[in-house]
């Protein structure tokens, strides 16, 4: 029976061993590819680190004029909308050391250091506002850009790409034998300079938005590359600077606890309130592509408004009944990240003032230009492609004529008018359709035929210009 039990008993052959040796080997393999692989820590020069990024703090004569001629050359290329204008003029500015330096002096308690980046900082942005606006100040061509508008207000990506890029360029910076193609890289990616620029042309047009919003999107980029720079150092274990009175010490090391955190605390919440606001903005869209459809009726244009939360979507066609935009609401209720959204809808048949108030100006302008868009495929030539726009302008300017408050007007200045009407004619030549704004007046009694003549040509002048009308046709009833 013993021997019958032992034989019972797992026993772990010679192969069984060997198999596990294998495994830990092939772990032990694979850990050690993986640290050769991610691991810095055995490359980083820490020493020649810290003299390099010191060395590139200081911002005097050559520097300064290498500034200035760079902001030239980007207030330039985002006046003429030149991207690669824009790059080449990233690629010779220093702004990038001086924040770099911020957030190395912060991670090595170096007040020192610390005290010589804000205050470079501080000068070269104030060199590089005062370059731009001069440049834009002088120059005829103040135009918006594309380059320009896009530099107006950041968005979750340039958070991402500050970050990203401070990551890049502090790893390269740390590697023996600097990484330089990294670097420049880096400037041209987290584009500290042409915000900078955007600011002195929005206080050279006197546009204060733009200004606030190039300064907020520049701010963004550097308080994130520092803190990069702030982070990286801590990982690596840069030494901290040592003092021999350790009072001292201490209060430094408290004085730069207290900055990292006034940084941090700030930046998180900055992150997660533009992540919001992309989120917002991306399912506005998606639920207006996805959601916002009615047969007959066709989506003109659309808008979203983060701060009031607000989706205003603009219809033409076919009117939408309140049942069907009833639905619509409740399904906004249910729709993640928009349950306090406000749907507003506007359709082409709504003559109210609002809605004539809606189509002017830029809106009206955004719809045309979305009809072209739209209709551009079946438009084979230029004369059609004017013809196509120039129906569509008539066709507002008709929906949007204050006819009430124009008959009184002309109550006023024409006593002898009796009656005064309004009706479109819509006229072919089977080549082009045209609708022509037709006016009848009827005189009163006993007005002699010469008075009425010069009245209703006057009168003709007149509605033409209240109406913002380029054809019209006045007559008289028989």
């Amino acid at each position: 029976m013993e021997n019958s039990n032992n034989n019972n008993d797992i026993k772990v052959t010679p192969n069984d061993e060997e198999f596990e040796q294998v495994k830990l080997n092939t772990w032990q393999s694979i850990k050690q590819f993986l640290k050769e692989l991610f691991d810095i820590r055995a490359d980083t020069d820490r020493d020649a680190t810290i003299d390099a990024v010191k060395k590139d703090i200081s911002f005097k004569g050559h520097t300064a004029w290498i500034l200035i001629f760079s902001i030239f050359v980007a207030s330039i290329g985002l006046n003429v909308s030149s991207t690669a204008v824009v790059i080449g003029a990233m690629l010779i500015s220093p702004l990038m050391g001086p924040i770099v330096g911020i957030g190395l002096s912060v991670a090595i308690n170096d007040v020192e250091t610390l005290r010589r980046s804000l205050i470079n900082l501080g000068v070269m942005v104030f060199l590089s506002v005062l370059t731009a606006f001069l440049y834009f100040k002088l120059s005829p061509l103040t135009e918006e850009t594309p380059e320009l508008i896009a530099r107006t207000y950041p968005t979750i990506l340039d958070v991402l790409i500050a970050i990203f890029g401070g990551l890049g360029l502090i790893v390269a910076k740390t590697k023996s034998g600097t990484i330089a193609s990294v670097i420049f890289g880096v400037a041209i990616a987290t584009a500290l300079m042409p915000p900078l620029c955007t600011v002195g042309y929005g206080l050279a047009i006197g546009n204060a938005s733009y200004a606030g919003g190039a300064l907020y999107l520049f701010s963004i980029n550097a308080v994130f590359i520092a803190l990069s720079t702030f982070i990286v150092s801590k990982i690596l274990r840069f030494p901290l600077v040592r003092y021999a009175n350790s009072k001292r010490r201490k209060r430094i090391s408290q004085i730069a606890s207290l900055i990292a955190i006034a940084v941090m605390v700030p930046s998180v919440w900055l992150f997660i309130k533009l992540l919001d606001q992309q989120v917002f903005e991306n399912r506005a869209k998606e639920f207006v592509n996805k959601t916002v459809k009615y047969d007959g009726a066709e989506v003109v244009k659309f808008t979203q408004d983060y701060k009031t939360k607000d989706i205003d979507v603009y219809f033409i066609g076919r009117p939408v009944p309140q049942s069907k935009i009833n639905e619509w609401l409740k399904e906004l209720e249910s729709t993640d990240k928009l349950e306090t959204a406000r749907l507003r809808i506007y359709q082409g048949t709504d003559q109210s003032g609002e809605m004539a108030a809606r189509l002017s100006g830029e809106i009206k302008a955004g719809i045309l230009e979305d009809l072209y868009v739209k209709n551009e495929q079946i438009i084979q030539n230029k004369d059609e492609r004017i013809r196509f726009l120039e129906d569509q302008i008539t066709m507002l300017r008709v929906k949007s004529i204050p006819f009430e408050e124009v008959s009184k007007e002309l109550k006023i200045n024409y006593e002898n008018v009796e009656t005064f009407s309004y009706s479109n004619k819509i006229t072919t030549n089977f080549k082009k359709t045209d609708t022509l704004p037709v006016i009848n007046i009827r005189w009163k009694k006993n007005v002699p035929a010469k008075q009425r003549q010069e009245e209703l040509k006057k009168i003709e002048a007149w509605i033409k210009f209240k109406m913002k009308l380029d054809t019209l046709d006045v007559s008289e009833y028989r």
